[in-house]
């Protein structure tokens, strides 16, 4: 049986346990909301992001998993350490640039450029509950402030 590539599935769909094939970067260019998870699996996990004008992906950290992102448009500045006060490694990056965040390392990305920053995230292993989707950072930190605390 052949599967046609199509983004047009439910919006809040996590295709995460089952074979999926699809075009990244149209879907990472056509996603509104904040952050969007698209595939969960048992070992890593793949989510969508959008950060508005002005707006940042939050300074935090994440203790067990190792952290990809690519941007597929906009421009922003990363800025990664080991600890808050620390924050050393820091640069500009744009359309096409892949972010590795290490485990344990502090780590924000702020939009910087006139239009959306539009990236994906994979979290190995998965960071986020399968079918997360937060609208605005807002609701991102009261999901993680009901989850985490």
């Amino acid at each position: 049986m052949y599967h046609s590539k199509c983004s047009n599935h439910v919006n809040r769909y996590d295709f995460g346990g089952e074979p999926y094939v699809t075009n990244i970067r149209q879907q990472t260019c056509q996603n509104p909301y904040f952050r969007r998870a698209l595939w969960t699996g048992d070992h890593l996990q793949l989510t969508l992001m959008c950060i508005p004008v002005y707006g940042e992906v939050g300074l935090e950290v994440h203790n067990r998993e190792d952290q990809f992102l690519r941007i597929e448009s906009g421009q922003g500045w990363v800025e990664m350490g080991p600890s808050r006060s620390n924050m050393y490694y820091q640069c500009y990056v744009k359309s096409g640039d892949a972010i590795f965040v290490p485990a344990g390392y502090w780590h924000n990305l702020v939009n910087v450029g006139a239009t959306p920053l539009a990236l994906y995230s994979i979290y190995a292993p998965p960071h986020h509950e399968k079918g997360t989707l937060h609208r605005t950072k807002e609701e991102a930190d009261h999901d993680h402030h009901n989850h985490h605390h």
